[in-house]
């Protein structure tokens, strides 16, 4: 119980701060914003993080917050490349609702930075075990290419979605990301599944 506490604790600070982050602008944002939006203390702030800055590093946490919600959506019926491209348009439309893309451009340029935290790269995030169970499902059920490994699918579908989000951040928003990811994302994924005999699309 003390684990669950404590947990949700971090969670609420990250929540409250990436929404003022958005709502208010990063710079404009206190900690003591933060601290009274997640209705808890600065001691436990402190306890999490040394300042504000350390929170621009838990995005990822935020995306895998997402992912936990949207797992429980998941039709068992759909096949995996329907439910990959559900979950992509999901996150993206979170992304462009409620998170700055300057501070997603941030995050993106930290990670690129080899002292840094490849906080996006963890393997034990929710997102890549999500996928793993989606990816690794459809090749039993026939529905991705068993040519490819389950890691080597995952790690293609991530690259992806990363570099939709990089160009996203590097084009300066000039264009829908979700709207974009909508169309394309598809036609990737169609790469991946598993050709019927007698199918020749």
């Amino acid at each position: 119980m003390p684990k669950k506490n404590t947990r949700n604790t971090k969670g609420r600070i990250i929540s409250a701060a990436w929404k003022l982050f958005y709502e208010n602008g990063y710079d404009a944002t206190t900690i003591e914003d933060i601290i009274y939006a997640s209705g808890t203390s600065r001691g436990s702030f402190y306890h999490y993080f040394e300042g504000k800055d350390a929170l621009l590093g838990t995005l990822a946490y935020v995306f895998d917050e997402k992912y936990e919600e949207l797992r429980k959506t998941l039709d068992p019926d759909w096949n995996a490349a329907d439910k990959l491209a559900f979950l992509n348009h999901e996150l993206f439309v979170m992304i462009e609702d409620s998170i700055s893309r300057d501070l997603l451009s941030g995050l993106l340029s930290t990670q690129l930075q080899a002292q840094g935290e490849k906080h996006l790269l963890d393997r034990n995030r929710t997102y890549f075990r999500i996928l793993r169970e989606i990816i690794t499902e459809g090749q039993k059920r026939g529905e991705i290419r068993g040519d490819c490994t389950a890691s080597e699918v995952i790690k293609a579908y991530a690259l992806w979605e990363r570099a939709l989000m990089y160009d996203w951040c590097l084009c300066g928003g000039e264009y829908s990301l979700v709207a974009y990811a909508d169309k394309m994302t598809p036609m990737f994924l169609e790469s991946f599944r598993l050709k019927k005999p007698g199918n020749v699309r």
